[in-house]
């Protein structure tokens, strides 16, 4: 206890403020366009600019209930991929105001999130300052958000290539096709040639053919798959690519 009493009045012990960014990227199948989710800060510091969703974490509250109640201020969605992304501790500015004046560091714990976006709806109550922005086509964003925004996408691009991530947004029953164009999409178009891709997901038997086709678009009707997470658990601690 006195040890205890010692580090609080320890000079030398950093004293932090914590705060939570979203990385929240969505695909959509149709357009085979990724998006990110961006907020226009509505106080100082750079107020009126773009920068990501956050929040500073409250009293009582977990960083991955500030991550989930940040994402729910913004959409309501039912169909997402949500995980800590990574801890930053060295920006130019503080998102929240004056703290870094009066000594206090500031710490952003970020997650990413990837979400469904034929689903994804905008909370629309802060007049229009939440939308969703190509990742391509990203505005410059308040307080050095840019390296949280590049380190989440090289994330999403690496987890796609290992881990079943995609079928947590994809409807429950989809085409090959359906799945190469959002592998395609995160990835780059010539990420993995199709006849390839095919056979690599239908060789590791993790999607299951459901005897169904589908109607959906020109063109003969295909089969639809579903992806069988009891067959992928032994796969699970696996060191495997999927593409």
């Amino acid at each position: 206890m006195a040890n205890d009493r010692h580090a609080l009045n320890n000079p030398a012990i950093a004293n932090f403020q914590v705060g939570v960014d979203n990385v929240i990227f969505s695909v959509d199948l149709h357009s085979q366009k990724l998006f990110v989710l961006l907020s226009k800060r509505l106080q100082q510091p750079f107020q009126g600019v773009w920068s990501l969703p956050g929040t500073l974490v409250r009293k009582g509250e977990s960083l991955e209930q500030a991550a989930d109640r940040i994402l729910k201020e913004k959409i309501k969605v039912n169909s997402l991929y949500l995980e800590q992304l990574y801890s930053f501790d060295e920006f130019a500015c503080n998102p929240w105001g004056s703290a870094s004046q009066l000594g206090i560091r500031y710490l952003s714990v970020s997650y990413f999130a990837l979400v469904r976006f034929e689903e994804a709806e905008l909370i629309a109550r802060e007049g229009g300052m939440t939308a969703w922005f190509l990742v391509k086509e990203i505005p410059t964003l308040a307080c050095d958000r840019d390296r949280i925004l590049h380190y989440g996408y090289r994330r999403l691009r690496n987890k796609l290539e290992y881990s079943p991530i995609a079928f947590d947004v994809l409807p429950a029953v989809f085409t090959l096709n359906e799945l190469y164009q959002f592998y395609g999409t995160v990835l780059g178009e010539n990420f993995a040639d199709y006849s390839n891709f095919r056979s690599r997901l239908l060789k590791l038997g993790f999607l299951k053919d459901t005897g169904l086709k589908s109607s959906r678009g020109a063109g003969r009707p295909a089969k639809l798959y579903r992806f069988d997470s009891e067959a992928f658990a032994p796969l699970k601690d696996k060191p495997m690519v999927f593409i």
